[in-house]
Protein backbone atom coordinates (compact mmCIF):
# COMPACT_ATOMS: atom_id res chain seq x y z
CA UNK A 1 0.00 0.00 0.00
CA UNK A 2 1.27 3.51 -1.12
CA UNK A 3 2.47 5.59 2.31
CA UNK A 4 -0.32 8.14 2.60
CA UNK A 5 -0.42 11.67 1.76
CA UNK A 6 -0.95 13.30 4.88
CA UNK A 7 1.13 11.35 7.31
CA UNK A 8 3.33 13.93 7.96
CA UNK A 9 0.47 16.77 8.07
CA UNK A 10 0.04 18.91 10.89
CA UNK A 11 -2.85 20.37 12.27
CA UNK A 12 -6.25 19.33 14.82
CA UNK A 13 -6.16 15.35 14.86
CA UNK A 14 -10.35 15.30 14.31
CA UNK A 15 -9.90 18.04 11.34
CA UNK A 16 -6.93 14.98 10.06
CA UNK A 17 -9.49 12.37 10.70
CA UNK A 18 -12.27 13.68 9.46
CA UNK A 19 -10.28 14.81 6.00
CA UNK A 20 -8.51 11.26 5.72
CA UNK A 21 -12.56 9.36 6.00
CA UNK A 22 -13.95 11.56 2.95
CA UNK A 23 -10.83 10.77 0.98
CA UNK A 24 -11.23 7.45 1.11
CA UNK A 25 -15.32 7.56 0.57
CA UNK A 26 -14.51 9.50 -2.46
CA UNK A 27 -11.72 7.39 -3.82
CA UNK A 28 -13.98 4.33 -3.27
CA UNK A 29 -16.76 6.33 -5.80
CA UNK A 30 -14.36 6.95 -8.17
CA UNK A 31 -12.87 3.27 -8.32
CA UNK A 32 -16.11 2.70 -10.84
CA UNK A 33 -15.91 2.54 -14.21
CA UNK A 34 -17.40 4.94 -16.80
CA UNK A 35 -15.79 7.43 -13.63
CA UNK A 36 -12.35 7.03 -12.80
CA UNK A 37 -9.32 6.81 -15.47
CA UNK A 38 -6.45 4.80 -15.27
CA UNK A 39 -4.60 5.11 -12.81
CA UNK A 40 -6.27 3.87 -9.68
CA UNK A 41 -7.65 6.85 -7.97
CA UNK A 42 -6.59 5.88 -4.45
CA UNK A 43 -3.80 8.09 -2.73
CA UNK A 44 -4.00 10.57 -6.03
CA UNK A 45 -5.90 13.54 -7.60
CA UNK A 46 -8.15 11.14 -9.67
CA UNK A 47 -8.32 11.23 -12.95
CA UNK A 48 -11.84 11.02 -14.49
CA UNK A 49 -13.89 9.95 -17.90
CA UNK A 50 -15.07 13.87 -18.86
CA UNK A 51 -12.02 15.34 -17.93
CA UNK A 52 -11.63 16.87 -21.35
CA UNK A 53 -14.86 18.04 -21.35
CA UNK A 54 -14.25 19.45 -18.03
CA UNK A 55 -11.19 21.65 -19.56
CA UNK A 56 -13.13 22.77 -22.00
CA UNK A 57 -15.75 24.00 -19.57
CA UNK A 58 -13.46 25.89 -17.92
CA UNK A 59 -11.77 27.22 -20.76
CA UNK A 60 -15.25 28.94 -21.83
CA UNK A 61 -15.84 30.96 -18.64
CA UNK A 62 -14.98 34.74 -18.47
CA UNK A 63 -12.34 34.08 -15.96
CA UNK A 64 -10.10 32.02 -18.73
CA UNK A 65 -10.18 34.23 -21.20
CA UNK A 66 -8.66 37.14 -19.01
CA UNK A 67 -5.87 34.85 -17.67
CA UNK A 68 -2.91 35.35 -19.55
CA UNK A 69 -0.35 33.35 -17.19
CA UNK A 70 -2.44 30.18 -15.61
CA UNK A 71 -0.16 27.82 -12.57
CA UNK A 72 -1.99 24.35 -12.75
CA UNK A 73 -1.15 21.17 -10.94
CA UNK A 74 0.77 18.71 -12.73
CA UNK A 75 -1.88 15.57 -11.88
CA UNK A 76 -3.33 13.17 -15.15
CA UNK A 77 -6.90 14.84 -14.20
CA UNK A 78 -5.31 18.62 -15.35
CA UNK A 79 -3.68 17.47 -18.06
CA UNK A 80 -6.37 18.48 -20.74
CA UNK A 81 -5.79 22.02 -19.04
CA UNK A 82 -2.29 22.31 -19.09
CA UNK A 83 -2.57 21.68 -22.71
CA UNK A 84 -5.81 24.44 -23.66
CA UNK A 85 -3.76 26.87 -21.93
CA UNK A 86 -0.61 26.13 -24.08
CA UNK A 87 -3.09 25.58 -27.47
CA UNK A 88 -4.28 29.01 -25.88
CA UNK A 89 -1.01 30.94 -25.94
CA UNK A 90 -1.16 31.26 -22.11
CA UNK A 91 2.33 31.19 -20.15
CA UNK A 92 1.54 28.07 -17.98
CA UNK A 93 3.81 27.44 -14.60
CA UNK A 94 3.60 24.10 -13.61
CA UNK A 95 4.81 22.80 -10.20
CA UNK A 96 7.34 20.25 -10.08
CA UNK A 97 5.68 17.58 -8.20
CA UNK A 98 5.76 17.64 -4.54
CA UNK A 99 7.89 20.39 -4.97
CA UNK A 100 11.70 18.50 -4.29
CA UNK A 101 13.28 21.02 -6.55
CA UNK A 102 14.52 23.98 -5.56
CA UNK A 103 13.47 25.53 -8.95
CA UNK A 104 9.84 23.97 -8.28
CA UNK A 105 8.29 25.12 -10.79
CA UNK A 106 8.38 24.18 -14.89
CA UNK A 107 7.45 27.65 -16.97
CA UNK A 108 6.08 26.79 -20.22
CA UNK A 109 6.42 29.29 -22.44
CA UNK A 110 3.45 28.38 -26.10
CA UNK A 111 6.11 30.68 -28.24
CA UNK A 112 8.96 28.52 -27.09
CA UNK A 113 7.52 24.33 -27.03
CA UNK A 114 10.19 21.79 -28.18
CA UNK A 115 7.36 19.94 -28.46
CA UNK A 116 3.02 19.66 -29.11
CA UNK A 117 1.22 20.97 -26.38
CA UNK A 118 0.04 17.84 -25.61
CA UNK A 119 3.24 16.62 -24.64
CA UNK A 120 4.89 19.46 -23.83
CA UNK A 121 2.29 19.86 -20.96
CA UNK A 122 2.96 16.59 -19.44
CA UNK A 123 4.98 16.16 -16.54
CA UNK A 124 7.83 14.21 -18.89
CA UNK A 125 7.24 16.78 -21.70
CA UNK A 126 7.96 19.89 -19.40
CA UNK A 127 10.97 18.87 -18.49
CA UNK A 128 11.84 18.72 -22.29
CA UNK A 129 9.67 22.17 -23.36
CA UNK A 130 10.05 24.10 -20.09
CA UNK A 131 12.54 25.41 -17.64
CA UNK A 132 12.56 24.91 -13.82
CA UNK A 133 12.22 28.47 -12.28
CA UNK A 134 12.76 29.95 -8.59
CA UNK A 135 9.84 32.03 -7.23
CA UNK A 136 11.71 35.23 -7.75
CA UNK A 137 11.83 34.64 -11.61
CA UNK A 138 8.23 34.24 -12.24
CA UNK A 139 5.68 36.68 -13.19
CA UNK A 140 2.12 37.55 -11.45
CA UNK A 141 -0.21 34.68 -11.98
CA UNK A 142 -4.16 35.19 -13.11
CA UNK A 143 -5.68 31.52 -12.67
CA UNK A 144 -4.50 29.27 -10.71
CA UNK A 145 -5.80 25.28 -11.35
CA UNK A 146 -6.06 23.29 -8.24
CA UNK A 147 -6.51 18.84 -8.34
CA UNK A 148 -8.63 18.32 -5.98
CA UNK A 149 -9.84 14.37 -4.22
CA UNK A 150 -13.04 16.40 -3.66
CA UNK A 151 -14.65 20.08 -4.15
CA UNK A 152 -17.71 21.18 -1.47
CA UNK A 153 -20.10 23.40 -3.16
CA UNK A 154 -18.87 26.33 -0.62
CA UNK A 155 -15.45 26.25 -2.06
CA UNK A 156 -14.02 23.97 0.23
CA UNK A 157 -11.29 21.84 -1.27
CA UNK A 158 -9.66 18.51 -0.78
CA UNK A 159 -6.31 17.67 -1.29
CA UNK A 160 -4.45 14.01 -1.24
CA UNK A 161 -3.59 15.38 2.18
CA UNK A 162 -0.03 16.45 1.71
CA UNK A 163 -0.97 20.23 1.91
CA UNK A 164 1.29 20.67 -1.28
CA UNK A 165 -1.43 23.26 -3.13
CA UNK A 166 -1.62 25.00 0.21
CA UNK A 167 1.91 25.57 0.35
CA UNK A 168 2.58 26.51 -3.53
CA UNK A 169 -0.18 29.58 -2.96
CA UNK A 170 1.25 30.71 -0.12
CA UNK A 171 4.70 30.53 -1.21
CA UNK A 172 3.44 32.23 -4.26
CA UNK A 173 1.79 35.20 -2.40
CA UNK A 174 4.99 35.69 -0.20
CA UNK A 175 6.66 36.42 -3.45
CA UNK A 176 4.21 38.70 -4.20
CA UNK A 177 2.67 36.68 -7.32
CA UNK A 178 -0.92 35.87 -6.19
CA UNK A 179 -2.91 37.60 -3.47
CA UNK A 180 -6.44 37.59 -2.76
CA UNK A 181 -7.85 38.58 -6.30
CA UNK A 182 -6.07 35.81 -7.89
CA UNK A 183 -8.63 33.26 -9.04
CA UNK A 184 -8.66 29.79 -7.99
CA UNK A 185 -10.06 26.80 -9.95
CA UNK A 186 -10.51 22.72 -10.46
CA UNK A 187 -11.91 19.98 -12.69
CA UNK A 188 -13.45 17.69 -11.32
CA UNK A 189 -16.13 14.84 -12.04
CA UNK A 190 -19.52 15.57 -10.34
CA UNK A 191 -18.93 12.80 -8.28
CA UNK A 192 -16.31 14.81 -6.15
CA UNK A 193 -18.62 17.88 -6.05
CA UNK A 194 -19.86 17.97 -2.38
CA UNK A 195 -22.66 19.82 -0.41
CA UNK A 196 -21.77 22.78 1.76
CA UNK A 197 -20.30 21.90 4.83
CA UNK A 198 -19.44 18.31 4.49
CA UNK A 199 -15.50 18.91 3.49
CA UNK A 200 -13.72 20.13 7.10
CA UNK A 201 -11.51 23.47 6.46
CA UNK A 202 -8.51 25.36 8.74
CA UNK A 203 -7.11 28.52 8.34
CA UNK A 204 -4.46 27.39 5.77
CA UNK A 205 -6.45 25.54 3.41
CA UNK A 206 -7.03 26.73 -0.04
CA UNK A 207 -10.73 27.46 -1.08
CA UNK A 208 -11.57 27.61 -4.44
CA UNK A 209 -13.43 30.31 -6.70
CA UNK A 210 -14.91 27.93 -9.88
CA UNK A 211 -15.38 24.14 -9.61
CA UNK A 212 -15.58 22.70 -13.08
CA UNK A 213 -17.22 19.63 -14.06
CA UNK A 214 -18.16 18.27 -17.33
CA UNK A 215 -21.50 19.26 -17.25
CA UNK A 216 -21.34 22.99 -15.25
CA UNK A 217 -19.28 25.57 -13.66
CA UNK A 218 -19.97 26.32 -10.10
CA UNK A 219 -19.06 29.84 -8.78
CA UNK A 220 -18.36 30.42 -5.13
CA UNK A 221 -18.68 34.00 -3.30
CA UNK A 222 -15.64 34.98 -2.32
CA UNK A 223 -16.29 36.01 1.64
CA UNK A 224 -14.52 33.63 3.11
CA UNK A 225 -11.19 34.32 1.27
CA UNK A 226 -8.37 36.02 3.29
CA UNK A 227 -4.96 36.56 2.47
CA UNK A 228 -2.61 33.50 2.35
CA UNK A 229 0.14 32.73 3.89
CA UNK A 230 2.59 29.85 5.38
CA UNK A 231 1.26 28.83 8.86
CA UNK A 232 4.86 27.32 10.17
CA UNK A 233 2.73 26.41 13.45
CA UNK A 234 1.11 23.31 11.66
CA UNK A 235 4.29 22.28 9.52
CA UNK A 236 6.06 19.47 10.85
CA UNK A 237 9.54 18.93 10.53
CA UNK A 238 9.31 15.89 7.98
CA UNK A 239 7.49 18.28 6.07
CA UNK A 240 9.43 21.05 5.59
CA UNK A 241 13.00 19.15 5.19
CA UNK A 242 11.08 17.77 2.45
CA UNK A 243 10.82 20.76 0.69
CA UNK A 244 14.08 22.26 -0.20
CA UNK A 245 12.10 26.06 -0.51
CA UNK A 246 10.37 25.59 2.53
CA UNK A 247 14.07 24.33 4.16
CA UNK A 248 15.86 27.16 2.88
CA UNK A 249 12.76 29.88 4.14
CA UNK A 250 12.64 28.75 7.76
CA UNK A 251 16.61 28.78 8.03
CA UNK A 252 16.46 32.52 7.41
CA UNK A 253 13.84 33.23 9.75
Amino acid sequence: MARRHDHDAGGPEDVLAAKAELRQSIWAAMAVKGVGRFPAPANRIPNFVGAEAAAARLAGTEEWDRAQTVKSNPDSPQLPVRVRALEDGKLLYMAVPRLVERDPFFVLDPSQLADPPRKAASIKGAARSGLTVRLGAMQPVDLVVAGCVGAGEDGARLGKGGGFSDLEFALAAAAGLVDTRTVIATTVHEVQVRPAGQIPMTSHDLWLDLIVTPERVIRVPRSRRAAPKIDWSILTDEKVASIPLLDELRRRR
